[in-house]
């Protein structure tokens, strides 16, 4: 089965991919992405999504953790979660291979109501599973109505839904069935993950990111922990530091530019903090790296 899927997805890769190497379908969240040699350490803040890996290698790693996957492998990112990520093995010979679904919180919502899951403990934020066949045969499918554009509007939703069903119901299914309980710890977390990607730039205490969660401050704090790997201020420094990273790399912003746009009054200390995340300069990062983007899997 994945044989098949890597053919579909090569094809239209190899014909559809953007200089970054990504190819957008036409179904909502889904995208094939494409490789043909081992890349930088690409920095994100990942929204939850799977990755299922069809040919060459990939790391990924989250706080202390690191993450080795290839053919047959899916990546499961539950969460909103600082991570780095490296395409490992990639050729023009072999390129990497992989199709990329965000996970949708509407459709998740959906289907936990339907099977009556109870809320447990958030499984990991991130982690690595033997690519199912069910999930494979919904991707392969979805993959095929490329060929029939005139079935993409008929067929395309009720797919990418077997697709959730089958990743709520699998291996995966400790990792994101949380997102998809209204009020869960996990969705708690997203509403205070969102108000600090909404205004990342800003001053928020922690007493207003855990009233928009609705939560105590100690319970907010280990649970914002528990599903980020961070706390709430770490967050939003990293949040600042790739998005200022983002914008001197991909668009040529100065530094003081960049530095101060993210929320910094300081550019020393938002040189002191960028180094300490990048392990470079802002200066030397960007003549290492302009004109290359960043890609989330």
């Amino acid at each position: 089965m994945n044989r098949t899927l890597l053919e579909c997805v090569r094809r239209f890769a190899d014909s559809n991919a953007d200089k970054f190497g990504v190819a957008r379908t036409p179904f909502p969240g889904l995208f094939a992405m494409r490789a043909t040699a081992p890349s930088e350490l690409q920095y994100a803040i990942s929204k939850p999504l799977v990755a299922l890996v069809l040919q060459g290698a990939k790391r990924v790693t989250m706080g202390n953790r690191s993450f080795e996957f290839g053919p047959g492998d899916s990546l499961l990112i539950a969460a909103d979660v600082p991570n780095v990520s490296q395409i490992t093995r990639a050729s023009v010979g072999v390129p990497y291979y992989s199709l990329v679904l965000d996970i949708d919180p509407a459709v998740t919502q959906s289907l936990v109501m339907e099977i009556g899951i109870a809320e447990a403990e958030a499984g990991a934020s991130v982690r690595v599973d033997p690519t199912e066949a069910e999930v494979a045969e919904a991707a392969l499918r979805l993959m095929k109505l490329l060929d029939r554009p005139a079935s993409i509007p008929i067929l395309q939703n009720q797919l990418i839904r077997e697709m959730h069903y089958w990743l709520l119901t699998g291996r995966h299914s400790a990792g994101i069935r949380a997102l998809g309980i209204t009020d869960s710890h996990a969705n708690r977390i997203a509403r205070a993950v969102a108000l600090i990607r909404a205004a990342y730039a800003e001053a928020l205490t922690v007493e207003k990111l855990a009233e928009a969660a609705g939560m105590s401050l100690s319970s907010f704090h280990h649970h914002f922990r528990v599903v980020t790997s961070l706390s709430p201020l770490q967050f939003q420094k990293q949040l600042r530091l790739i998005e200022a990273r983002r914008m001197m790399i991909s668009e040529g912003a100065p530094i003081s530019n960049a530095a101060y746009a993210v929320g910094y009054e300081s550019v020393p200390q938002f040189t002191r903090e960028y180094g300490r995340l990048f392990g470079a300069s802002p200066a030397r990062d960007v003549r290492n790296n302009f004109g290359r983007s960043q890609i989330a899997a």
